[in-house]
């Protein structure tokens, strides 16, 4: 009886206890919490996310080329809407009913209790006359976004455009959600995480007719948006926008790469596009348009183009062959007799001829006898293309150079394997793949791999990886310099000498002089003509300048262009000189009128 008595007091001491535990809490939540009092008085807790203002992009010389403008994203909470004049709605977002409609209906998909963007990118005029009426409509609100302006309207490749991101990089990237903006291309994309910054978070209370109340706890649950840092580019805008200047109406790329540094001062795909045309409301149906275009505005072709790089490759082939000690200075081959025969000599000139000489006339017969001199040394021809492709490698070829664009194409220089199985294991020579000696056949290179190729000849036989960014930094933070990687070749450096000066030969010395010579700097370059099935052959043209100290390298390459001195060769000269002078000589002003007024688009060019 007494152990029946205790556990009845125990009990009720319990029941008791459990008791006035519920009935404190209730006091606190109902008395003390103002947390409570405040959803009581059916005011609404709002998260609004803060963006950060994307970093700024600039050119080396301090030019601004992109910068950020106001924009803002109309949200709607579905389960707090109710009935509302969508008439007077539509009309002040200046959209149609149907478009509101569409996406009410995916936002409930979507989610009743979380916001999210119903209309995209308002102007700053809508923004204005919608912030004044809010209040009308319940259950929605704006938030504040940036866009990317452009005031120099070039560089679209380069720069990039920035896009909304999709659900697979969400799921793979938790700082993403539904609605956030991210770079899809070029440097917008490469740079991300640091043009990005960090977004913030605002808890603001409201009221049942959408008015502001004032911050949940006086803001000490927000955070603070971190800004985007801004990229120093190594582009040069004036010499960008020269280049596109002069690429008016032409199919192409134009490369130019300090030597020294790697750093690139103009990268052109053309034809190009204005990149404002990117950004907007209007961003998906320009990409259309753009995407539709047959010109393929969009194909980037200076590093996503693989071409036969033509009689610009010659010079690769005699640094090896100088290397490999195949030849020498004092090496002649002849234009006339049997070993000439493969490859015929397209050009009159004296014959026999020395390296020197050969590049200056672009002699096929040596550069022929030059390749297979390379494949003979060995005991059998695979062994010495296998060494012939490993020089090559070094140089930057058959991969890709790592800038920091995306998709960047590595050429091709074909393995032994490919020869192999094509034509059966020793059953080819020089001879079989002699195209190669004169940079057609299976040989691929890109423009931007151009443009090292004619950097590592000015540096005497190394490059930079070429880039396009040159630091990082930040308001609070001095600017961070980026280092890239120094590359030496397999090739002497006394080798190239020879090669440099066929080079100064063929501007000054050949038919290109007349257009592409300068008075007062030497320019070491190589013309190329590419033969093309399907149509006009392609003109190109590699160089460097000044000769001694270097300052630029450049590719131009014309698809349809007929023939090296007539297009590439004039416009590099062009693009050297504004560089180097700042200005274009006025007895070379008809030339520059000549090569910007050119028309190659959806013409025949006589060959």
């Amino acid at each position: 009886m007494d152990n029946y008595s205790k556990r009845k007091y125990l009990i009720g001491a319990i029941f008791i206890l459990v008791a006035l535990v519920f009935s404190i809490r209730l006091f606190r939540l109902q008395v003390v919490n103002n947390d409570y009092k405040q959803y009581a008085t059916r005011n609404v807790l709002r998260r609004i996310v803060t963006y950060p203002a994307r970093g700024l992009i600039y050119d080396r010389n301090g030019a601004l080329l992109v910068y950020n403008k106001a924009s803002y994203d109309l949200l709607v909470t579905p389960r707090e809407v109710s009935a509302f004049d969508t008439t007077a709605f539509c009309d002040i977002l200046e959209i149609q009913k149907d478009e509101l409609i569409a996406g009410l209906n995916k936002a409930k998909k979507y989610s009743r209790y979380k916001p999210s963007v119903i209309i995209k990118q308002l102007s700053p005029e809508s923004y204005a006359v919608l912030q004044e009426k809010l209040f009308q409509f319940p259950g929605f609100f704006v938030q504040t976004r940036t866009l990317r302006e452009y005031p120099q309207k070039t560089a679209a490749h380069v720069l990039g455009y920035v896009g909304e991101v999709n659900s697979s990089k969400i799921q793979k990237d938790p700082y993403y959600a539904r609605g956030d903006y991210i770079g899809i291309t070029g440097l917008e994309n490469a740079y991300e995480e640091e043009l990005r910054g960090q977004k913030g978070v605002n808890f603001q209370l409201v009221d049942v007719h959408n008015r502001l109340k004032g911050k949940y706890r006086d803001g000490k649950s927000d955070t603070l948006a971190v800004l985007g840092k801004n990229l120093v580019t190594t582009l040069d805008a004036d010499l960008q926008a020269y280049a596109e200047h002069l690429m008016d109406n032409k199919k192409g790329s134009v490369v130019a790469i300090e030597p020294a540094t790697g750093e690139v001062l103009t990268f052109l795909s053309a034809p190009t596009y204005d990149p404002s045309l990117l950004v907007g409301r209007a961003r998906g149906a320009n990409y259309q348009k753009l995407a539709q275009d047959t010109l393929k505005p969009i194909f980037n072709r200076a590093i996503r183009a693989a071409y036969p790089p033509g009689s610009t490759f010659k010079l690769f082939n005699a640094l090896i062959a100088l290397e490999e000690n195949t030849i020498n200075l004092q090496t002649h081959f002849s234009c006339n007799g049997p070993l000439s025969r493969p490859i015929r000599c397209t050009h009159n000139h004296i014959s026999p001829i020395s390296v020197r000489n050969a590049i200056r006339e672009s002699c096929n017969p040596f550069f022929w006898n030059t390749f297979n001199s390379i494949m003979r040394k060995y005991p059998r021809a695979d062994e010495g293309y296998k060494v012939w492709r490993e020089h090559l490698i070094s140089c930057g070829l058959s991969q890709r150079l790592g800038t920091e664009l995306s998709n960047e194409l590595p050429g091709n220089i074909p393995e032994v394997g490919y020869y192999n199985h094509y034509y059966g294991e020793g059953h080819w020579n020089g001879l079989t793949i002699r195209s190669m000696a004169i940079g057609q056949g299976e040989l691929l290179i890109t423009p931007f791999q151009l443009a090292n190729m004619a950097a590592t000849i000015a540096n005497r036989g190394y490059y930079i990886t070429p880039h396009f960014v040159k630091s990082v930094w930040s308001i609070e933070n001095e600017p961070k310099d980026l280092n890239f990687e120094r590359h030496v070749t397999t090739i002497d450096p006394e080798h190239f000498e020879v090669v440099i000066e066929g080079m100064q030969a063929v501007v000054e010395e050949s038919n290109t002089r007349y257009y592409s010579k300068l008075d007062s700097i030497i320019i070491c370059g190589k013309t190329g003509t590419v033969q093309n099935p399907h149509g006009s052959d392609h003109s190109v043209f590699i160089a460097f300048a000044p000769k001694e100290n270097p300052q630029i390298a450049i590719s131009v390459y014309v698809e349809n262009g007929v023939w090296g001195a007539r297009y590439a060769a004039p416009i590099a000269s062009l693009i050297i000189e504004k560089y180097l002078n700042d200005s274009i000589a006025p007895r070379r002003i008809s030339i520059e009128t000549r090569m910007h007024e050119a028309n190659l688009l959806n013409s025949f060019q006589p060959k």
